[in-house]
C-alpha cells in the first residue's frame, strides 16, 4: 500500500507518466500536494464530485494545474478506493 501511496502521490514537480493528469490537492491555507491521477478515474461518479466542487471554488478559467479542495488524507482514501473498487459511494466532504 506504501508503493501505492508513493506512486499516486508527487510532492515534487516533476513528468507526468501518459494517462495521467496532475492534480494539486488541498484546503485553502493547508498543505497541498500534487498527485499523478490515471485520467480515466476523473469521470468516477466521487471524482466527477470533486471536479464540479473545484469548479464552484476557483471557475474553470483556473490558471495552472487542476486544483481540488479536498484534505489530502481524504484524498489519499479515495485513490485507494478507487484503484481497488471502481465504484465506490464517496469522496472528499465538504
Amino acid at each position: 500500500m506504501k508503493r501505492l501511496l508513493r506512486r499516486l502521490s508527487r510532492t515534487v514537480a516533476g513528468a507526468v507518466p501518459e494517462g495521467h493528469v496532475p492534480v494539486c490537492v488541498g484546503e485553502e491555507g493547508g498543505p497541498v500536494e500534487r498527485f499523478a491521477v490515471r485520467a480515466e478515474l476523473l469521470g468516477e461518479p466521487p471524482f466527477a464530485a470533486l471536479l464540479r466542487r473545484a469548479a464552484q471554488e476557483y471557475g474553470y478559467a483556473h490558471p495552472g494545474a487542476l486544483r481540488i479542495p479536498c484534505p489530502v488524507a481524504d484524498f489519499r482514501r479515495l485513490l485507494l478506493r478507487l484503484s481497488h473498487d471502481p465504484s465506490p459511494a464517496a469522496g472528499c466532504h465538504a
